[in-house]
């Protein structure tokens, strides 16, 4: 609640999935999930329209992610999530083995070159550029100075008791972390509220957990200054029911057709509730808010092109948000 008057509510949310899988899908690619073509994530297509502000380390970096919500689809994989598990680990094998002189690690790998050069010559294949792409970047990132940004121990005992030490509030210091060295896009993911069963008290803990990282990112991020210039997304796959279900100890099912998102920073209004659901929260009552247009949303407040088309390989358009157009009643 302290830092409410920072964020606005986007409080009509509606989504045309109500499955996980499709539901996570549209909400990081805006584009219903399909088996003849896997659509770039949010993060991709930030990237693809604005390219990286650090060229030295990853320019989207997806936190407790799984891989399928955050690859590059037909951009390809040089648009991929750099992943990273627990946050607190921070990004694994990125350093050269000690054991290892950096000599001999440069002639091993002008060897490789060698050998890779008529491969290529013979092969010119795309997916394996690709693949050597991401080798370079991983060895420029290794020699980089930035890769302390993946160090959570360099932030203060202070720092780190503002945020707690789950594995969320890890992941949302680090994202500050990677923000403040140019990062352009960071994701950072908080499972288990699939209530089905007992969802007052599964809630607690998550809530909980939430509630401390969640603010003490936007705080955080204004102390240093970040805030303005940074937009904060909560987002989810769909919300969970109104009725509740007394048959499962009170749970509560997926209900997409009225929920709740946040945005904060950004250039967002701070405070302030768009839309409104019906009293009962069963559906969308007022300013209803699909998920491509929350996405062109959030593409409006980065200074992305929302309404420009891309062509796929197979020469089909698409735009970072598909149809949606952004909900300019929410910027200040």
């Amino acid at each position: 609640a302290a830092i409410m008057d920072k964020v606005t509510v986007i409080n009509s949310m509606n989504s045309t999935q109500g499955a996980h899988e499709q539901g996570a899908y549209i909400m990081h690619t805006s584009y219903a999930l399909r088996g003849t073509v896997k659509h770039p994530a949010l993060g991709a297509w930030v990237l693809k329209l604005g390219d990286r502000l650090n060229k030295d380390i990853p320019g989207f970096v997806a936190i407790d992610t799984s891989a399928d919500q955050s690859g590059g689809g037909f951009f390809g994989a040089k648009y991929s999530a750099a992943p990273i598990g627990n946050a607190s680990e921070g990004l694994q094998d990125s350093k050269r083995p000690g054991e290892v002189p950096k000599e001999d690690f440069d002639r091993r790998l002008s060897l490789a070159d060698k050998l890779n050069q008529k491969f290529h010559s013979k092969y010119p294949n795309a997916d394996v550029k690709a693949y050597e792409d991401l080798y370079r970047e991983a060895i420029r990132l290794m020699n980089s100075k930035d890769l302390k940004a993946f160090d959570l121990s360099e932030d203060s005992a202070a720092t780190r008791s503002l945020y707690g030490t789950g594995r969320f509030a890890q992941g949302c210091m680090l994202a500050r972390r990677l923000i403040e060295h140019d990062v352009r896009f960071v994701e950072v993911q908080l499972g288990g509220w699939d209530t089905h069963y007992d969802n007052f008290t599964a809630i607690q803990g998550r809530c909980k957990e939430f509630d401390q990282a969640y603010s003490a990112l936007i705080t955080d991020l204004d102390k240093r200054g970040k805030l303005k210039d940074t937009l904060v997304v909560v987002a989810t796959e769909f919300g969970r029911s109104p009725t509740i279900n007394v048959e499962h100890k009170n749970g509560r099912d997926h209900h997409p057709n009225a929920f709740s998102c946040l945005l904060a920073g950004g250039g967002v209004k701070g405070g302030y509730k768009h839309g409104e659901s019906d009293a009962s929260g069963n559906k969308v009552k007022d300013k209803l808010v699909t998920v491509p247009d929350f996405n062109a949303t959030i593409a409006q407040a980065l200074g992305l092109p929302w309404d420009k088309v891309l062509m796929s390989p197979s020469s089909r358009p698409f735009k970072i948000a598909d149809k949606g157009v952004p909900v300019m009643d929410v910027f200040a």
